[in-house]
């Protein structure tokens, strides 16, 4: 009797062994992107607000060195932006309009990304909880996620095919709804880049050249043809204020909201000179362009003019839903 239990559990052991699991599927995709010494992934970024979908084209690369490069090319207008980190810092890159963003800033380290591999595998690595499943065409793991300026963005969902290459990426809320959502094209882990392609002033002066080819989205003006309000404001709060300031470029709108969230929307035309705007904060996606957060203030330029939701009182979160609310299709008062 004695045997017979010894050889249950041998064969118990033995087929607990053959048992893929999520953490063998964490320690491959871990094993797979520690041993690449640079990447490059090709996808397509869906992204939900207010009822309203954006799509990008994702074109994500990476080298060792804490080397990354983000190209967001939105379907809908075309409009280009570059996300890079190299040894001199982040910046936030827009071709068209001549303008590049420099931050103080750990991204992308700080926060969950859904469009580099890092951070979406130190998520799985960090969840013990997660969730773990098997489909047709592979696995699906779920953890969750650390995005800090939307709190309602709590789990990440991972496709994963048999091959153990990640197919998928979707970001849920609480209510288990999609919020953004990546699919992969491709992902190349042998990819070579040449010495200026993490180099900022590589694009920068890509920037000059292609001054002459800005699209219809992206024209600068001197004048702010349309004020454009927020179409949501916190309760026991309105506007007190609104003034138009002449500027060396053109003109500035502000737009005082006074009472229980106060807060100070800005409009700007912007020049048509090459600058590098230093800011504290990280790059985020902000409606349909990358812009800036810090702790204050939610910042970021669409259609030739620069945006900034700023406020002493309220939280990002706060600060973010009103700055979302903010859309050229908006009707101006």
């Amino acid at each position: 009797m004695k045997k017979l239990f010894i050889i249950l559990g041998v064969l118990l052991l033995v087929s607990g062994c053959g048992k893929y699991n999520d953490k063998d599927l964490v320690n491959d995709l871990n094993k797979k992107v520690s041993d690449a010494k640079a990447y490059h992934m090709t996808g397509t970024l869906e992204i939900y607000r207010n009822e309203e979908k954006y799509t990008y084209s994702v074109d994500s690369s990476y080298k060792e060195g804490e080397l990354f490069k983000v190209n967001l090319i939105n379907q809908n207008n075309n409009h280009e932006q570059i996300i890079l980190k190299n040894s001199e810092g982040v910046y936030v890159i827009t071709p068209s309009l001549n303008k590049s963003f420099k931050f103080q800033s750990d991204w992308p380290n700080n926060n969950s990304q859904i469009y580099l591999l890092q951070p979406i595998i130190n998520d799985l690595k960090s969840d013990e909880n997660r969730k773990f499943e098997k489909d047709k065409d592979g696995y699906i793991i779920t953890s969750k996620v650390n995005y800090s300026s939307e709190k309602d963005f709590v789990n990440q969902k991972v496709y994963v095919d048999k091959d153990k290459n990640i197919t998928k990426v979707e970001v849920i809320d609480s209510n288990n709804n999609v919020k953004m959502s990546l699919k992969v094209i491709d992902i190349d882990y042998k990819a070579k880049f040449d010495s200026k392609y993490f180099d900022a002033s590589t694009y920068q002066s890509e920037v000059e050249y292609d001054n002459s080819e800005q699209k219809e989205d992206t024209t600068t003006s001197s004048k702010i043809e349309d004020i454009v309000f927020p179409m949501y404001v916190p309760t026991d709060t309105q506007l007190t204020g609104q003034d138009v300031v002449e500027t060396k470029d053109g003109e500035r709108v502000i737009l005082t909201f006074s009472g229980e969230s106060p807060f100070t929307v800005v409009q700007e035309t912007l020049s048509n000179d090459k600058t590098t705007n230093y800011v504290y904060g990280d790059p985020y996606l902000i409606l349909d362009t990358v812009g800036s957060i810090t702790d204050y203030s939610v910042s970021w330029i669409s259609n030739g003019v620069e945006y900034s939701v700023m406020s002493d009182t309220m939280n990002i979160d706060e600060l973010l839903t009103v700055a979302q609310s903010i859309s050229v299709k908006a009707v101006a008062k």
